[in-house]
């Protein structure tokens, strides 16, 4: 049995990609999406005629180019999203405008809208978790939205702070980084890389997993943004992990036993303090994080980046649509 048979033995595997066809192909049981996929997706020919039809539902329902250009993303994420679960049994996840981060009302229409646009395509909101960032303002906001039967996945969440915030807050997921986290300490103490079982990022999602374990947290705890398997498979055991295809495929070529290395029912066991946060300790701890300061504010402007991208790219297909 190949690494990644093993793996879904005891992991939740969800693929990282907006590309359906390779979604396929490893039958993960959940997918993720962010602006960065969609829009190397979206440049794909295959995918030629859902960038088409999110284009012609912004230009008929936005009464400006602002408001065009916010039809055409929301249906567009939608397009993808609809497509995803045609070949994945479980849930997707679809970024909320990353623009929204500090912007609790913005947040909240932007998810009325794209539940409006789901259920319109005959999709249930039960099958989707919309991502917002894992700044206060998201986390926040995300509470607000559970409390309606609105499923959130709290992304680039990279520190304990965060973590604890977003479970308190009843959120169904978070999505810990690992990678962004490695490749912050690579630089930061100038090293070539660390062994699997020390690596910064590894060793963030293990302590909240048992964190969660521990306290009872029903929140999925579900590692993301992997450079590589030994990340991976260090993380066995864990309740989600979302994985870009080419490291589906190194793990579904690969022989070789996969222990489990994190055990819910260990953690459970185990004894960690309870800490909890209010809006002025969360923001002092998050901001003594120099490595979390720093990959936050980074993520939110590099999914800002790649959303203006998508944007004119959408607007030059439409004008030959």
């Amino acid at each position: 049995m190949n690494k990644l048979e093993q793996l879904k033995r005891m992991t939740t595997v969800v693929a990282d990609t907006g590309d359906f066809e390779a979604i396929a192909q490893y039958k993960p049981q959940d997918a993720t999406t962010n602006p960065s996929l969609l829009y190397k997706a979206a440049q794909m020919p295959q995918y030629r005629a859902l960038v088409e039809d999110a284009a012609v539902y912004g230009r008929a329902k936005g009464t400006d180019s602002q408001s065009r250009a916010r039809w055409t993303m929301q249906r567009l994420a939608v397009n993808f999203g609809a497509e995803i679960l045609k070949v994945v049994p479980g849930r997707v996840s679809t970024e909320i405008d990353a623009r929204m981060s500090f912007d609790p009302d913005g947040t909240l229409r932007r998810a009325e809208e794209l539940v409006e646009l789901y259920d319109q395509a005959g999709i249930d909101s039960d099958r989707v978790l919309f991502k917002i960032a894992s700044t206060w303002e998201g986390i926040s906001t995300a509470e607000r939205l559970e409390r309606r039967g609105i499923h959130c996945n709290l992304t680039l969440l990279f520190s304990f702070p965060q973590a604890v915030a977003a479970a308190d807050a009843g959120v169904t997921l978070i999505s810990p980084f690992v990678g962004r986290i490695l490749d912050w300490y690579k630089e930061a103490e100038h090293v070539s890389g660390y062994p699997a079982g020390e690596d910064p990022g590894v060793r963030s999602v293990t302590r909240i997993f048992n964190y969660y374990k521990a306290h009872g947290y029903d929140t999925v705890v579900m590692g993301a943004s992997f450079r590589n398997a030994d990340e991976i498979l260090e993380l066995a055991g864990c309740d989600y992990l979302t994985i870009a295809p080419a490291l589906l495929a190194e793990l579904a070529a690969s022989e070789g036993d996969v222990p489990r290395k994190l055990d819910p029912d260990k953690a459970g066991d185990m004894v960690i303090d309870r800490v909890i946060y209010d809006e002025k300790t969360f923001r002092w701890d998050l901001n003594e994080d120099a490595m979390a300061t720093a990959k936050l504010s980074e993520g939110i402007r590099l999914f800002t980046a790649d959303t203006r991208k998508l944007e004119r790219f959408t607007h030059e297909i439409c004008q030959s649509c």
